[in-house]
């Protein structure tokens, strides 16, 4: 038996959003799961799904400016990675926690795709008491050098256009550009930064993001997918070389194994071959308690 439902959470500065749950009766474990750019939380309820039927307590994060946020990236609304990491990931972990008081405490798990893999491994860093495993899906740092040629020979004018673009428009018009969704032009100069220099960092805080990557000890999992050129297998190597003191494992899987395209997307409605992977990563189950 499984409990599916949603929180209405609100975020220090005002941000409301809805934190969508699903927990099995007898959970071994809860993971905070982090959406790509431009993705609403609704699109990986397939995950949370497969992924309490097989005891994890599935909590999925909602972006601001995505599906059930209550701001929308204009000239007037705009924000970065200071306010997804300061704001609203600590109102998720609170429910958590309160859930933890109410059913026991178990061992956390944070993970994301692609964007979201990434400032799960910004978040461990930060609050790294909580969290002992990582998982991560299509996922890998956006630094053009992680990126096989040619592509990779592109990549630099693209941040700088998107960027450009982003600020003369007041937001990042990515619908029609069929990349993430209407972004706020801070998130995309935080993102285009580490796109062209390899160091994570926010506007407006004074944490050195990349130290505390360092400073990670938890054990990790990564999926990739075989034809997914915007998250190779270079670029996750990369971003995990920021993690040192992280145990990584790290596997590829291609469209006879997913049973659909292996591409950044498609798995997302067929996800039990990433869950079979991200599963076997916590076998035997840990003992202790976070």
């Amino acid at each position: 038996m499984t409990a599916q439902g949603s929180s209405a959470l609100e975020a220090r500065d005002g941000h409301r959003f809805e934190l969508l749950h699903h927990v099995p009766l007898a959970a071994r474990a809860r993971l905070l799961w982090l959406p790509a750019l431009g993705v609403a939380a609704r699109h990986y309820l397939p995950l949370a799904q497969t992924l309490a039927a097989q005891g994890v307590a599935v909590y999925l994060h909602e972006w601001r400016g995505n599906g059930s946020s209550s701001l929308r990236a204009s000239r007037a609304q705009d924000w970065g990675y200071r306010e997804l990491l300061q704001e609203d990931l600590p109102a998720s972990q609170q429910l958590m926690e309160l859930h933890d008081r109410r059913d026991g405490p178990l061992p956390w798990v944070i993970g994301g795709h692609s964007l979201g893999g990434q400032l799960a491994c910004l978040q461990a860093g930060r609050d790294p008491a909580p969290f002992r495993h990582l998982w991560l899906a299509a996922s890998g740092t956006p630094f053009w050098r992680s990126f096989p040629a040619p592509r990779a020979w592109l990549l630099p004018l693209a941040y700088r256009f998107l960027l450009w673009l982003a600020r003369r428009n007041g937001a990042l018009p990515g619908r029609r550009l069929g990349f993430g969704g209407t972004e706020a032009r801070s998130l995309i100069s935080d993102w285009s930064r580490v796109g062209l220099c390899n160091r994570y960092a926010a506007a407006g805080m004074e944490e050195d993001l990349e130290a505390q990557l360092r400073g990670v000890q938890a054990q990790a999992c990564a999926v990739l997918m075989a034809d997914d050129w915007l998250a190779p297998p270079g670029s996750m190597h990369a971003l995990l070389a920021k993690l040192p003191q992280v145990h990584a494992t790290c596997s590829v899987l291609d469209a006879a194994t997913l049973g659909t395209l292996a591409d950044h997307f498609h798995w997302m409605k067929a996800p039990q071959a990433v869950c079979a992977q991200l599963m076997r990563s916590l076998q035997p189950w840990p003992s202790q308690k976070r």
